[in-house]
């Protein structure tokens, strides 16, 4: 690494775009992830979907309470 860079000639925002979505990756632990896999599939649906699903049951039951 070098001591000192030259950001003099930089442009402020150049790549910032306001409206880029952000896509996190959830890594899952192997059981979790393996009963995922046979719920989506005896639904017929992917993993993703199945705990998109969950996820909302959770929120609405933390609202709910809260």
């Amino acid at each position: 690494m070098k001591n000192e860079y030259d950001f003099s000639k930089g442009e402020r925002g150049k790549f910032f775009r306001p409206d880029a979505e952000l896509h996190m990756p959830i890594y899952l632990e192997p059981d979790a992830a393996a009963f995922l896999r046979k719920v989506a599939e005896s639904k017929g649906t992917d993993v993703q979907q199945i705990v998109n699903d969950l996820i909302r049951r959770d929120i609405d039951l933390i609202k709910s309470v809260g």
